[in-house]
């Protein structure tokens, strides 16, 4: 089958809730993709940051095949012999207390919002069904209800209320608009360290250092969410380090499995996470030992192959980069390690043509909020493979 009959499957078969580029990818290996045709593509979107160690890399891949055929799930009713050793390797690589391992970065989140609300009433003392968790303008923290209920944008609001109660949104990278919202019912702040779905949105320096402090001091539990950011992607292992600071909970996904399965988890203090009892939450498959198993090692190979230091390397030479090319269609160049935007003009006609632009030179990348590109790719990029990206950027944009 060509490109063409698989779109016409999609179309017919599928709910039309994506409208991604015109590409049917069927191989991967390291920063390439390879599409039905044959047509080899440089990929930099990296599932939105969740093959930071690149496609199919062949330890993650080893470790899946020889897990996958012992065993793969027993629930949390029993134990199994991943789940510790994972525990240990996570919780001593991030510096966190324990951790609490889920799916998806929306379960990750939702199970942070239940646990400080817990914490709220059980420890800090809030009255029963009365607290609150300050969020930002322009956040992403996933698809649930209760997660789009606090969001600004629109369309992912339309047509899913009623919503959640609970939270109160405030403008992002402003601290003294935290403080200022604060009240003795407020029990969590949850925010991104870059904001990545609202355009590579960085805040001003020291802003996560104030937010920290502002926290510590009105007893309120810092949340951060790293599903995008973390695990090497700003060039630190966890975003928040560059202001160097340690948030109470840290939500991780997407790359903690290496794009091999959905594993994700919540990093924390005994005091927080600690409020859960057996029965309080839970997850059949989280935890389970193929994750667990594909973690372990997805995180090995992040930090053995120095993929961290590479993805600060590369994307200061890359940022450096898209900061000279001449055109009059950017606005802007920001982000940090290898989560760069290039914001373009409203008069440019919007990024997607961009980026269908790019594609039909071999090179794939993502528009969010309209006219910016986003350009993240997998962790493993070389130098000279960043030169011909650059080759590809300047044809298209300038």
């Amino acid at each position: 089958m060509n490109t063409q009959e698989f779109i016409a499957l999609e179309k017919k078969w599928g709910a039309t809730n994506y409208k991604p580029l015109d590409v049917v990818l069927e191989r991967g290996d390291g920063i390439w993709v390879w599409d039905v045709d044959g047509n080899r593509y440089m990929d930099c979107l990296s599932a939105y940051s969740a093959v930071n160690q690149g496609h199919c890399h062949p330890k993650i891949l080893q470790t899946m095949q020889e897990q996958a055929a012992k065993l793969t799930l027993t629930s949390r009713a029993f134990r199994n012999d991943q789940l510790g050793l994972f525990y240990k390797e996570l919780c001593e690589l991030t510096k966190s207390h324990i951790a609490l391992p889920m799916n998806s970065g929306a379960e990750a989140v939702e199970s942070c919002i239940k646990a400080v609300r817990k914490w709220g009433y059980k420890v800090k003392g809030v009255p029963e069904g009365q607290a609150e968790i300050i969020v930002c303008e322009n956040n992403f923290h996933g698809r649930t209800v209760t997660i789009v209920g606090f969001s600004t944008e629109a369309q992912y609001r339309d047509g899913y209320a009623p919503f959640t109660p609970g939270f109160k949104v405030i403008p992002y990278g402003d601290a003294q608009a935290l403080e200022d919202a604060i009240t003795p019912n407020t029990v969590g702040f949850l925010v991104e360290p870059i904001q990545g779905e609202a355009g590579i949105i960085v805040p001003p320096p020291g802003y996560l250092k104030d937010v920290r402090r502002i926290c510590t001091e009105r007893n309120v539990v810092l949340m951060t969410d790293e599903i995008q950011t973390g695990l090497g992607r700003t060039g630190k292992l966890l975003a928040e380090e560059h202001d160097g600071v340690e948030a109470d909970m840290t939500m991780i996904g997407k790359a903690l499995s290496g794009g091999f399965y959905p594993v994700s988890a919540v990093l924390s203090n005994t005091e927080v996470l600690g409020v859960f009892q057996p029965g309080d939450h839970g997850s059949t498959f989280g935890g389970n030992p193929l994750a667990c198993a594909v973690a372990r090692t997805a995180l090995r190979v992040l930090v053995e192959e120095g993929m961290i230091e590479n993805a600060a390397r590369q994307g200061e030479y890359l940022m450096g980069c898209l900061e000279r090319i001449e055109s009059p269609h950017i606005k802007e160049v920001r982000g940090k390690g290898l989560l760069i935007g290039v914001e373009l003009h409203p008069e440019a006609g919007g990024a997607r043509q961009y980026c269908e632009a790019l594609m039909k030179r071999g090179l794939l990348c993502k528009e969010t909020h309209q006219n910016v590109i986003r350009i993240a790719p997998p962790l493993v990029i070389k130098k000279d493979e960043v030169d011909w990206a650059m080759e590809q950027f300047e044809a298209v944009l300038a």
